[in-house]
C-alpha cells in the first residue's frame, strides 16, 4: 500500500525547499502532500504556524506518516488536530534555535528555543542534517532546563537522545566531479557563497580580504548567494575595495551558471559563525573545491584539518590573520579536494527510507 505522507514546511527557505523537493524524489512510491508557508515574519511564523493552517482540510485527513521542519510547532498542531496525535511523527532539524548567534537587533530566543523543545518532544523521532547541530541543541536544552527555577523533569535530554538521529541534507550525485581536478594555485579562484546576512560572518570575509592584500597574495574572488532587500554594509565595503579581484558578484539567478561557477573555483571559503551542516561548502567540494573553513561548526564533520583554520569567535582580525596563513600552507601544499561522498543522495537515500519505514511500521 502506498504510504501517505504530509510534509509540513512552515520556514520554507531556498534550502528547505531543496530538501524537501530530495526527500520526494527519492520516495516515489510515497503518496505526498505539502503544506508550506513563505520564509518572512520568523517570530510570527514560527509560533504562528498552527494558526495559519487551523482550516486546512488535510490535517483533517488520515495519513501513515507526518515530517515536519524545525519551524513548524509541532506540539500544538497535534494538539490542535487530535487525529494527528495518533499518527508517527519525524521533525526534521535544519537548524535549532539554540545554536543561532542572535543579532544586536534580535531579543532573547526563549519563545522559538521552546517551539523547538516542545516539537522535538511531541515527535516521534528527530532528525538532525549534522552531529554539531544534534549536540548543540541537546546542550541548549539541558541549559534551558538548569534555568528552570523548578519542576524540571528529569531525563529529558536522555529521551531526546535516544530518539535522534543525524540525517544530513543530501548532495545531488550529478554535483560531483568524477576525478580530482587542476586547480590553479598561483592565482587561487576564492569563492564565498553563503547567504548574506550576518551570521555568515560577511565582516569577517573583507578582515580576511585586506589581510590578503595586505600580504601581496594573487587572487580572484566570487561572492554569490542569497542576498535580501537588506544586508551587511560589509558587502558594499567589499565590493568596492575589492573590485579589481571580483570575478562574480551577487545571487545567480541560473543554476546551472551556478554549478559552472563551483566547478571553475579553486578555494571554497567560510567565515560563517554559523552553518548547520554547510550545503554551500558541500556542493563545492563535491565539484572538486578545496575548502578553507574555520575549525568550527559542522565543517570538523567533513572538512580535513589542513583546511581548517583556527578559530576565534572574539577576533575577527586574529582569525583573517589564520585563514590567510592556512590559505598560504595549503598554496604550498596543493591537496587534492576531499569529495565528501558521504553526503552523496544515493548513499543517502536508503538511511532516509529505512527510518521513514521504520516509522510507518512502528519500530
Amino acid at each position: 500500500m502506498t504510504p501517505r505522507t504530509l510534509l509540513l514546511s512552515a520556514y520554507d527557505a531556498a534550502s528547505h525547499q531543496r530538501w524537501r523537493n530530495q526527500l520526494v524524489a527519492m520516495c516515489p512510491d510515497y503518496h505526498w502532500q505539502t503544506l508550506t508557508l513563505p520564509p518572512r515574519f520568523f517570530q510570527w511564523r514560527i509560533r504562528g504556524n498552527p494558526v495559519s493552517w487551523l482550516a486546512e482540510p488535510c490535517l483533517s485527513q488520515p495519513w501513515d506518516l507526518i515530517i515536519a521542519t524545525s519551524m513548524v510547532d509541532l506540539a500544538t498542531l497535534r494538539g490542535l488536530h487530535p487525529q494527528l496525535a495518533i499518527t508517527p511523527c519525524l521533525l526534521y532539524m535544519h537548524e535549532n534555535q539554540f545554536a543561532f548567534p542572535v543579532s544586536e537587533q534580535q531579543q532573547g530566543r526563549l519563545e522559538p528555543q521552546m517551539v523547538n523543545l516542545y516539537s522535538a518532544l511531541a515527535a516521534d523521532a528527530v532528525a538532525f542534517n549534522s552531529a554539531w547541530n544534534r549536540d548543540s541543541f541537546l546542550r541548549g536544552v539541558d541549559a534551558l532546563l538548569d534555568k528552570m527555577p523548578d519542576a524540571v523533569p528529569p531525563g529529558v535530554v536522555q529521551a531526546l537522545t535516544e530518539k535522534s538521529w543525524v540525517l544530513p541534507v543530501p548532495i545531488e550525485d550529478c554535483l560531483f566531479v568524477d576525478q580530482g581536478r587542476a586547480l590553479n594555485w598561483r592565482c587561487p579562484h576564492l569563492l564565498w557563497n553563503h547567504r548574506w546576512e550576518y551570521d555568515k560572518g560577511p565582516d569577517r570575509l573583507l578582515v580576511f580580504l585586506q589581510a590578503l592584500a595586505g600580504r601581496s597574495m594573487p587572487f580572484r574572488l566570487s561572492v554569490v548567494g542569497e542576498g535580501f532587500r537588506r544586508y551587511p554594509e560589509a558587502f558594499d565595503r567589499i565590493h568596492q575595495q575589492f573590485a579589481g579581484y571580483i570575478e562574480h558578484w551577487g545571487f545567480m539567478d541560473s543554476r546551472d551558471e551556478y554549478d559552472r561557477l563551483l566547478r571553475e573555483a579553486d578555494v571554497v571559503l567560510s567565515t560563517a559563525l554559523h552553518d548547520f551542516q554547510g550545503l554551500a561548502v558541500l556542493e563545492a567540494m563535491a565539484s572538486g573545491c578545496v575548502a578553507l573553513v574555520p575549525d568550527r561548526l559542522a565543517y570538523r564533520e567533513y572538512v580535513p584539518e589542513p583546511c581548517r583554520y583556527r578559530s576565534d569567535e572574539s577576533s575577527p582580525e586574529a582569525e583573517a590573520r589564520a585563514a590567510v596563513n592556512c590559505l598560504e600552507q595549503i598554496m604550498v601544499d596543493k591537496p587534492a579536494s576531499a569529495s565528501p561522498d558521504a553526503w552523496r543522495a544515493s548513499r543517502l537515500a536508503g538511511r532516509y527510507r529505512a527510518l521513514l519505514g521504520d516509522l510507518i511500521a512502528g519500530r
